[in-house]
């Protein structure tokens, strides 16, 4: 079959939104389309949905795992894929209509190996069914328009460094993705990791400012539970990625530092939030966290690539580790009170 996508949805216990999932990549308008749901050890409901739709949709296979991670489960999705094209989607989110047809035409067309797109937010159905009629208004159109392609150094300077480090909402020929696995046992920071490791095979990436993936905003996403060890990952992965960038480009490591400030201050926010007895169960990721920081923070250069308001966050955790973790859990609770 000419052009071939094959599109990985990985699932964890996703009875409530696979099926929707699912939907929204068969009524893309791209139709030669292999679909591969990575059940990742679903203790829910999950296993039934994936047999209904087996028998539903002729194009739809099911690859089971023992709860191996979601590294794991798009490993395994790329280890069976057969497509000419791969993607990716997290089984509790939505393609846009057209959004498949558009990334191979841009991917075709800039004769790229990666095309990308931007993604739009969404919590409730009638948000979703806003943003999916939506796909044709004219301001959609003049994003759509506003493509940009980039070698794999730029690539990494424009996006990566940047906060483009999602391995949904783009697509990939087969030749490239093939070269690289995603490492296991990661579960934040994992894609970035991924497309880092890609940088060296890339020749060229085209990106578009075009909303075409629906993320949805799930109350119960990784990024949004309690701090767990897991949280650590989004620090080890970018220290590992420090060390290939800086291989690529060591221009670019002044960049890359300041991204590891951001991931330790997100850590240790989620760990100030913790009730008193788990905050203190947890006091060894916290030295830890000090530690890198307090490593990191004398490197004046990193200090203007930081999101703004870091750099006083920075600053303060690094001397006076104790104070920041209990102010910063006044001012969250405060804002809490006030909604």
């Amino acid at each position: 079959m000419k052009d071939l996508i094959s599109v990985i949805v990985p699932v964890h216990n996703g009875e409530a939104y696979l099926e929707k999932c699912i939907e929204s990549i068969v009524m893309q308008d791209h139709k030669a389309l292999e679909i591969l749901v990575v059940n990742d050890g679903s203790t829910d409901a999950t296993a039934e949905i994936c047999s209904r739709l087996c028998m539903q949709y002729e194009n739809l296979r099911v690859i089971d795992l023992p709860d191996r991670g979601v590294s794991a489960a798009r490993t395994r999705g790329l280890e069976q894929a057969k497509g000419d094209y791969i993607t990716f989607v997290d089984a509790d989110d939505r393609m846009r209509p057209g959004m498949l047809r558009r990334l191979l035409e841009m991917l075709q067309e800039t004769e790229s190996d990666m095309a990308g797109c931007q993604f739009a937010v969404w919590g409730t159905e009638e948000e979703w069914e806003q943003l999916a009629e939506a796909g044709n208004a004219s301001s959609d159109m003049k994003k759509l328009q506003a493509v940009t392609t980039y070698n794999s150094n730029c690539y990494l300077k424009e996006n990566l460094l940047r906060g483009n480090t999602r391995c949904w909402s783009k697509l990939y020929r087969r030749s490239l993705i093939t070269r690289v696995r995603f490492r296991q046992g990661l579960s934040i920071g994992e894609d970035m990791l991924f497309l880092v490791e890609l940088l060296p095979h890339i020749k060229q990436a085209v990106e578009t400012e075009w909303p075409g993936y629906g993320y949805y905003q799930n109350p119960g996403g990784v990024m949004r539970r309690p701090f767990t060890p897991a949280y650590m990952d989004q620090i080890y992965c970018w220290e590992m990625a420090r060390e290939l960038i800086a291989k690529q480009d060591g221009a670019l490591v002044v960049q890359a530092d300041a991204q590891i400030m951001v991931a330790v201050m997100l850590t240790v926010g989620k760990i100030a939030l913790l009730p008193e007895t788990e905050r203190k169960k947890a006091g060894e990721y916290l030295r830890v966290c000090h530690r890198k920081l307090k490593g990191l923070a004398g490197r004046k250069a990193c200090y203007a690539s930081l999101p703004s308001g870091y750099g006083i966050k920075v600053r303060m955790f690094a001397i006076l580790p104790g104070l920041y973790v209990r102010l910063y859990r006044l001012q969250k609770n405060r804002k809490e009170k006030l909604v």
